[in-house]
């Protein structure tokens, strides 16, 4: 049964049938991940995307809660081959549109070889085609929401772990999953997480021994606050970062970003050591890359493409990944760089 309707940029509509009903807008992006939809529809750096799942079944072994990265879901829209039952109905009392039975496979190829596109969804008993593309002419680009930090950050700052035996960690809470934080405390630390838009003052106030830039959505020349931060505190502070966090840090210190074709997005990205040669598989999700290190050294690199993975500086008591450690979903090989944080302040 056709009742919904996808417009895209590249001037295609494509027909699909509503799971959850709604009209929305937002960046088309995929993802390659067969397992881990919960924590990838709960994870704050899909805010204004549209999120289709390359794998053709999402939903097979059910919703549970405590899998959740954060206390929503991101994604504007949702599209894959078939959604169960639990994922539909969880997804509609989200008020976050979903379709299915369409061919997920052409949408994928499609954004491989044009790029991540705009797109308008449209769902329901009533939705028409026209609808589609009304939401697809007032959607906007990644880079014209500029202020994308304050839909998915705390907006006041909140303690994990005040009794931990560890360092005091300040993270930079630009869209931060929940899964970081939780890798920080099962170390010992105690997590001060603080709005994206924090100031110099906010820091002093926590006097921390790390300063933690989170993922989160967007453009990375939108978050000047956080590239204060990193200004003001490097070379006094150990400072580390996670995916977007690496993009602040790098523009922060003399380096440059760029937006990706299509994206890293994917449980099993392939990253290689450049010290030890040795090659990890990643979790990823960013549409963004550093081009240039500044002032950082490339410490590991996507075996796929080149694109930095990894940057550091012995110096200046830097350490950061593009890809996400924390594997919520996705392989364990990535754990131990949060050790290697705690690490900086053991030194």
């Amino acid at each position: 049964m056709t009742d919904a309707y996808l417009a895209l940029e590249d001037g295609r509509t494509v027909e699909a049938r509503a799971r959850a009903p709604g009209r929305t807008r937002g960046e088309l992006v995929f993802t390659t991940a067969y397992t881990g939809y919960e924590e990838s529809l709960t994870d704050p750096s899909y805010e204004e995307q549209i999120l289709t799942f390359s794998y053709p079944l999402i939903g097979n072994y059910g919703v549970r809660e405590e899998r959740f990265e954060s206390d929503r879901v991101h994604p504007r829209g949702v599209v894959a081959r078939e959604l169960t039952e639990d994922v539909a109905e969880w997804l509609a009392s989200e008020g976050v549109p979903a379709v299915d039975e369409l061919d997920t496979r052409d949408l994928v190829t499609g954004v491989r070889e044009q790029g991540a596109m705009k797109c308008g969804i449209a769902a329901g008993a009533d939705a028409t085609a026209a609808d589609a593309a009304a939401e697809l002419a007032e959607c906007k680009a990644m880079s014209e929401h500029v202020d994308i930090g304050s839909q998915v950050s705390v907006s006041e700052p909140v303690t994990h772990n005040p009794e931990g035996d560890g360092p005091t960690v300040a993270l930079v809470d630009c869209g931060a999953k929940g899964s970081i934080a939780a890798s920080l405390v099962e170390r010992g630390a105690t997590v001060e997480r603080i709005p994206y838009d924090a100031t110099a003052t906010d820091v002093e106030a926590i006097g921390p021994d790390v300063l933690f830039i989170s993922n989160g959505p967007g453009d990375p020349e939108n978050y000047g606050a956080a590239a204060s931060l990193v200004d003001e505190y490097v070379g006094d502070v150990p400072l580390a970062g996670i995916c977007l966090g690496q993009q602040v840090i790098a523009n922060a210190l003399g380096g440059g970003t760029e937006k990706m074709e299509f994206g890293h997005r994917g449980v099993n990205q392939p990253v290689r050591d450049l010290r030890s040669d040795q090659v990890v598989m990643t979790t990823q999700n960013h549409g963004y890359t550093v081009t240039e290190s500044g002032e950082l050294d490339v410490t590991q690199i996507n075996v796929n493409d080149d694109t930095p993975e990894g940057l550091e500086s012995d110096e200046l008591e830097v350490i950061t990944r593009q890809y996400h450690p924390e594997a919520n979903p996705g392989p364990h090989d990535t754990l131990g760089f949060f050790d290697d944080v705690i690490a900086m302040v053991d030194r």
